[in-house]
């Protein structure tokens, strides 16, 4: 048996990725909420804070690749917290962090770029509120956390047409914005 193209790979993967988009961002919530390393929160409340971007790499309303993009940043934001704090490794974060690669090899060459805007991301804010007013501000990261998990809890999964023309214009949008 031969096994499945590339295509056919991410075309599986991406799916499950936004059907979970909810679930991942609960992980991260329970990171930022943690006694883990500040670094590893960072990265944490960094990844979520792009959830809440009004202007991110790819607006939430086009169709099927809309979400795409936050799944690969809080994967890209959760690669950098493992690495803080490789303990982490061993949870459900770990796994988050495996799926980088995943990422990584999806994009080739646009990924070192895609990094740099996942580290850049603790300067901005959304929302009104920085990374270092969730991490230094116990009012602020509650109310965070609260935002974090009515998201997860309302999100609900977008379509992903499973051709490979969808992985194409995922591709092309995000080699535009970070390329």
């Amino acid at each position: 048996m031969s096994e499945p193209s590339i295509d056919t790979k991410y075309l599986e993967m991406f799916p499950n990725w936004l059907r979970t988009l909810g679930d991942d961002a609960r992980t991260m919530a329970k990171v930022v909420d943690s006694d883990a390393p500040e670094a590893t929160r960072r990265y944490a409340a960094a990844g979520l804070n792009y959830i809440f971007k009004s202007l991110d790499l790819i607006p939430d309303g086009v169709d099927d690749l809309g979400f795409c993009d936050d799944a690969f940043v809080l994967r890209v934001a959760a690669s950098f917290a493992v690495s803080e704090s490789p303990d982490a490794k061993a949870g459900p974060l770990g796994t988050l962090a495996e799926d980088a690669d995943d990422v990584k090899a999806f994009l080739g060459d646009v990924y070192p770029a895609l990094e740099t805007y996942v580290k850049g991301l603790h300067k901005g804010a959304a929302r009104g509120r920085t990374v270092e007013d969730i991490l230094t501000n116990a009012e602020a990261r509650s109310a965070f956390l609260h935002e974090v998990s009515a998201w997860a809890d309302g999100y609900q999964t977008p379509s992903f047409t499973r051709d490979p023309k969808t992985l194409i214009k995922l591709r092309s949008f995000l080699n535009a914005k970070l390329g």
